[in-house]
């Protein structure tokens, strides 16, 4: 299991949320570039960058975030407002690594489909979507988090596992931001109920005893924002980690 160090832009500043709420945000006093250098400087190879802005329709930040992430030579994991089919293959063609898609998956029915007949004569590509299923009490949410759908959890799994997207990022939104642990009865009932899924767990995770707790079960990588943030989870400790994880991923 790979720990992907996380950076959540909002307004251009390096935050992060409480239970997904943009009005419970911490502020870091350090800009994106800094982070992201940060990282790179002491061995991190893959980061995971979330445009806040983005996910609520708002694309203020794009402009600059992705003129600092062409310049870095690591891995990005990048979501955030991802719409259409064009975005998708725009940003795996500049090199993007992997590319997350949440909301537009979620509501537009044709989304997935079309993507997946778009990238059928390209594993690599379908191999780099990512898709986000982010759960309070096991309903979906999108949107930022702010709405909810009425797609069963383990149904959309199944319809995306049969359109050949076996890649998911999940985040259980009552963990995340609060230090209180990952949501490990949930992955388990993912990975029962498909064990061939490629899951990134994300949320909660405070302290390395919870990458040891994690790391018992199938998980492919695992998402580590505040942790860091709040010095409980060293970079030097995740690249040593890491070191010991690179055929996960």
């Amino acid at each position: 299991m790979y720990i992907i160090p996380a950076i959540d832009i909002l307004d251009g500043k390096v935050v992060r949320l409480r239970e997904g709420d943009y009005n419970q945000k911490t502020e870091y006093d350090v800009s994106i570039a800094e982070m992201i250098e940060k990282y790179r400087s002491n061995g991190t190879d893959f980061i995971h960058i979330i445009d806040l802005n983005g996910a609520k329709g708002d694309f203020s930040n794009q402009k600059s975030l992705f003129e600092i992430i062409k310049k870095t030579e690591m891995r990005v994991q990048y979501g955030g407002g991802i719409r259409t089919i064009e975005q998708v293959t725009n940003l795996l063609d500049a090199g993007i690594h992997r590319v997350i898609v949440g909301t537009q998956a979620i509501t537009n029915p044709d989304f997935l489909p079309q993507l997946s007949e778009a990238f059928a004569k390209k594993d690599d590509y379908a191999n780099r979507i990512v898709i986000a299923i982010d759960v309070l009490d096991e309903v979906i949410k999108y949107s930022g988090w702010m709405e909810s759908s009425p797609i069963k959890l383990m149904d959309y799994v199944d319809k995306c596992l049969s359109l050949g997207f076996f890649r998911f990022l999940c985040t259980d939104i009552s963990k995340d931001g609060k230090l209180g642990g990952a949501a490990i009865e949930l992955y388990q009932k993912l990975l029962e109920h498909s064990p061939m899924i490629k899951l990134i767990a994300s949320g909660g995770v405070s302290s390395m005893d919870d990458i040891y707790e994690l790391a018992k079960y199938p998980i492919r990588s695992v998402v580590v924002g505040k942790a860091i943030y709040e010095n409980r989870i060293t970079i030097e400790e995740i690249k040593e980690w890491n070191l010991k994880a690179l055929s996960s991923i």
